[in-house]
């Protein structure tokens, strides 16, 4: 039975989560009453959990939706753990018995009750013990009695310090990186809440090139850089917001950062700083933007696109597009998209543009160009079949069938099979069947490009469930063991000895494989062996494994 409340997750989905192993290592922290609730919301719950160390747990989510975070190194390396299960039943418990909304809120409802001086003098007392604390406290009072100079130096100092990349941060460094910079962060933001927010602008756009530059060093494989990148970004926005600086200047800046920054942070810059731009910064950052593509876009035109490692061409071309679509200009978007139709996937991104943007028309148009411009070589299927789609929505059906059976005579596939039996009903199957015999009869001296000359066929039959017809060529021209195993899997039950020749097949290749879940495959395949057919036969075949395979040890104990 699901076990839920209201404002809690589900216990069945978190032991699915997290395996029955850390399940129970969890129910021991909340039984044991390591778990600290600090504050308890209707989709999220933080907590201290102590343990080898006092760890800080975020759970969020209700019911089946479960997620969050933990400050020990199990998260960083496997992600949900013991201290977040432990969480989650003690919050659960919570709000069960109904025991309050958690510290936090009992503290900030104390903290009410006291008087301003009684305050002071907590704080001061905190500081005495706490170094971050009294730095960021110190910081804050310097910020409102400082000069604008002095602030800025002092921060500017800060952030060099915190974004500092002595030789390289690994994967396990990361977080406490990313933790220094986020207090000096702090600081910055500060500025904009004080009516400081031209130096909160210099700061972080003097952080952000520093971050850029210490990726290079960094192991950021659980995305803490990312974050603090993304808050300094928007603390940049929110600066600017607030400051309204030259529109001119800010587009020209905006422009050449999202051109030429290492990891894109200003992505889109012109739809963020819209409203700070206004019409006299937009038109800069289009004259700039257009400028540079009418230079830059035919690189991308072409083979040689594909060794052109250059993003700014690609940052241009996501600018350019972005104006034209704030414009609305869907013209100039589809000619944008025109420059380079030298692949079928080049063809594909412009129908589904067009699609996008309701031109059905254009998309057949396009869709059907693109084929026949590569019908000679092998059939982009992806393209294919949204072009017969289109047709058949058209009304063009006879034109879908004439497109999908040279598809399919030149390159035949399952998945073109199943759409052209779709639009042409029983009599396809016909047609398929003799196409694939006659090639698989010229099989020496034509070239197939699929696994096995008889799979396709194989498959065809048994889609159409005619499984005798399947079974036949199978034992005629052979089969992968892939598909020989699909077969044997679906008629076991009528093709009983067949069955047992593929499961063999497929025993041996596991066993000689080796590995403890190769042998665990094995042995169930060998218990479905015994099922259909007699025990002599079964005796023999396990006696002939044991023979053969007796220095497996792992897998002999699995035969017993």
């Amino acid at each position: 039975m699901t076990t839920m409340d209201e404002f809690g997750v589900d216990v069945d989905k978190l032991r699915e989560l997290v395996g029955d192993k850390v399940f129970a290592s969890g129910e021991d922290y909340y039984r044991d009453g390591n778990v600290r609730i600090l504050a308890l919301l209707p989709e999220r719950v933080l907590a201290q959990v102590e343990g080898r160390e006092t760890y800080r747990i975020e759970v969020t989510g209700r019911g089946r939706r479960i997620g969050g975070s933990c400050s020990c190194r199990a998260f960083d390396d496997r992600g949900f753990c013991k201290h977040m299960v432990a969480t989650a039943l003690a919050a659960n418990a919570t709000a069960v018995n109904g025991e309050g909304i958690g510290a936090l809120d009992r503290i900030r409802g104390h903290l009410r009750e006291e008087s301003a001086e009684a305050l002071v003098e907590m704080i001061m007392q905190l500081a005495e013990r706490n170094s971050a604390l009294l730095a960021r406290l110190d910081m804050i009072a310097s910020i409102k009695r400082s000069d604008a100079g002095s602030v800025s130096k002092q921060l500017r100092s800060m952030l060099d310090r915190a974004t500092r990349v002595r030789d390289h941060v690994y994967h396990q460094d990361a977080s406490d990186w990313a933790n220094e910079v986020d207090i000096a962060l702090d600081a910055v933001s500060d500025l904009v809440g004080v009516g400081k927010s031209d130096l909160a602008l210099d700061l972080a756009w003097h952080a952000i090139e520093r971050m850029e530059r210490a990726m290079v060093n960094m192991d950021d494989s659980d995305g803490h850089w990312g974050a603090v990148l993304q808050r300094a970004c928007n603390i940049h926005l929110a600066a600017a917001k607030a400051v309204r600086p030259e529109p001119l200047e800010l587009a020209r800046q905006l422009f050449r950062a999202e051109l030429e920054g290492a990891h894109d942070p200003f992505h889109r810059s012109a739809a963020l700083y819209a409203d700070v731009l206004g019409d006299e910064g937009l038109t800069e950052f289009r004259r700039l933007a257009h400028e540079a593509w009418e230079t830059q876009s035919s690189k991308l035109v072409g083979p040689e696109r594909l060794s052109y490692v250059d993003k700014s061409v690609y940052r241009l071309e996501s600018m350019v597009d972005f104006l034209a679509e704030r414009d609305g200009d869907v013209e100039y978007r589809i000619a944008l998209r025109t420059r380079d139709l030298s692949t079928p996937w080049c063809y594909s991104k412009l129908v589904d543009f067009c699609l996008s943007q309701g031109r059905q028309a254009d998309a057949l148009r396009w869709a059907e160009e693109g084929v026949r411009i590569f019908e000679d070589d092998r059939p982009d299927e992806t393209l294919l079949l949204t072009t017969t789609d289109l047709l058949a929505k058209a009304e063009r059906e006879k034109d879908a069938e004439v497109l999908l059976e040279r598809a399919f005579t030149r390159n035949p596939s399952l998945t073109l099979y199943k759409t052209w039996t779709k639009l042409g009903g029983s009599t396809v199957r016909e047609s398929a069947v003799r196409i694939l015999t006659a090639q698989l009869a010229e099989r020496k001296s034509r070239p197939v490009f699929w696994a096995h000359p008889a799979d396709l066929l194989l498959q065809v039959f048994m889609h159409e469930q005619e499984m005798d017809s399947a079974w036949s060529i199978a034992r005629t021209h052979g089969a992968s063991l892939w598909v020989a195993m699909e077969l044997a899997q679906a008629t076991e039950t009528t093709h009983g000895q067949d069955a047992v020749v593929i499961y063999v097949r497929k025993v041996e290749q596991l066993v000689e494989a080796g590995g403890n879940p190769a042998y665990e495959e094995a042995a169930q395949l060998i218990r479905r062996i015994a099922s259909l057919q007699g025990k002599v036969e079964q005796a023999k075949y396990v006696a002939s494994l044991k023979s053969r395979f007796g220095r497996k040890r792992n897998f002999m104990k699995l035969l017993g």
